[in-house]
């Protein structure tokens, strides 16, 4: 369990999870688990007031106020108290326990529509006070909900961008006579505070709701067309497509101008060609000629940027021969960082990433480590495509593969999206 660094002034942050069931010590002896922090709520974000304290051998439960809490104690948690007698209690009815009513339970949209599950929540020390300031809905958040913390780290390593939180200040108050809590926690996005979101937040949550209620919500973003602009790139193509489909085309058009050429083509290349041929109209004859032109490119075909360039292992090859011969393998290949398995006739069966490779075991056959149901392209496929793959799956490179599942090549994801980026120019 990870150590939380003392206050020292500035703001300290840590999760939930990172804390239930801590030895909590008196006197140099053990009275205790933490087993559930206390909130009230405090404006837009609740304030912990008592950490819940269950006793072994029968002992009446403690309620210990925060700031008599010491938590810079390594797995430990000390109260800094004079008596043990004077803290014995329960939570009463109205007091929300973040474990037991807000954590593992589900985020709802306005709708009540389920957007997520509530797998950690983050609290902030601030000026000796300890505030609770987002939920965490992420991956990785589920992965330590579940024990495999460590198979979470590895996944994800340090990338905070991985970490999915939505801010407390979004979330409604919980009902006062809460009791035994057993509902949903209910996501609250309101009309004043929709230009608040970050737009791939939006995005996440417009995606969630039916396209009457997004249209809706979409149209409360009034007059930030910026905003709304960048909203509608985060959101899902298929999604896209529904909602421009509902929206007053003269809006959309405002939207796409004040989009790069790049970013226009790629919201339009996604629609019906009447569709884009009306909005294409509405802009300025310069801005419109410009996403033309991109958009023409967007159709070449993948095969033209496909490389032979690529390493190639049978799936009866020992691990540890490929592990051995990987620099002599990779040796003037454009594509090193996934070997792909294929039989005699080309015929691609799967695909191993380097970091997977190095992992196996010696004596491991290739076809045992491979990954089987791999992400490929067609040769008809166009240059959007392999676009939005990238995009989708965050890979490095993409096989292309014909009818019979026989490799043609591979295409390099620093070949695709460079191209992208030129067109966003």
């Amino acid at each position: 369990m990870p150590e939380i660094p003392e206050k020292n002034g500035d703001a300290v942050s840590f999760f939930l999870t990172e804390v239930l069931g801590r030895r909590v010590m008196f006197n140099g002896k053990r009275i205790g688990r933490l087993v559930d922090i206390l909130v009230k709520e405090n404006g837009k974000i609740p304030i912990a007031t008592d950490i819940y304290v269950k006793r072994p051998f029968g002992n009446p439960s403690l309620l210990i106020p925060v700031e008599k809490a010491d938590f810079s104690s390594g797995n430990e948690i000390t109260a800094r108290i004079d008596s043990i007698k004077k803290f014995e209690g329960r939570p009463d009815e109205k007091t929300i326990l973040l474990k037991d009513y807000v954590l593992d339970k589900k985020v709802l949209d306005l709708e009540d529509r389920e957007v997520d599950i509530v797998y950690d929540i983050k609290l902030v020390f601030r000026d000796g006070k300890l505030y609770v300031s987002e939920v965490d809905l992420s991956r990785y958040g589920f992965l330590k909900r579940i024990g495999l913390k460590k198979i979470a780290d590895l996944i994800y390593g340090e990338k905070e961008t991985e970490t999915q939180t939505v801010s407390w200040s979004y979330i409604q108050p919980l009902p006062e006579q809460i009791g035994s809590f057993e509902g949903n926690i209910k996501l609250n996005v309101l009309k004043e505070r929709l230009s608040e979101l970050p737009p791939v937040d939006l995005a996440d949550i417009l995606e969630e709701l039916g396209n009457e209620q997004r249209v809706a919500i979409f149209n409360e973003l009034g007059t930030d067309t910026e905003h709304a602009s960048e909203t509608l790139q985060e959101i899902n193509p298929s999604v896209q497509r529904a909602l421009i489909a509902s929206l007053n085309k003269k809006k959309v058009a405002k939207l796409i101008d004040v989009m790069t050429p790049g970013q226009a083509a790629d919201i339009l290349s996604i629609l019906p060609f009447s569709d884009t041929r009306t909005i294409l109209g509405l802009l300025g004859e310069d801005h419109a000629e410009k996403i033309k032109s991109i958009l023409g490119k967007h159709d070449e075909k993948i095969l033209n940027y496909t490389t032979t360039k690529y390493i190639r292992v049978g799936p009866d090859e020992k691990a540890k021969s490929a592990q051995e011969d990987y620099y002599k393998l990779a040796k003037g290949k454009k594509v090193v960082m996934y070997l792909y398995v294929l039989d005699e006739q080309r015929k691609l069966l799967g695909v191993i990433d380097i970091q997977e490779l190095l992992r196996a075991k010696a004596r491991a056959r290739l076809k045992d480590v491979m990954v089987k149901d791999v992400i490929s392209m067609k040769p008809n496929d166009t240059l959007k495509d392999a676009a939005i793959l990238f995009s989708k799956y965050e890979f490095r490179a993409l096989p292309v593969v014909d009818k019979k599942e026989r490799m043609m090549g591979v295409v390099p994801y620093k070949d695709v999206i460079g191209l992208k980026h030129l067109f966003l120019e």
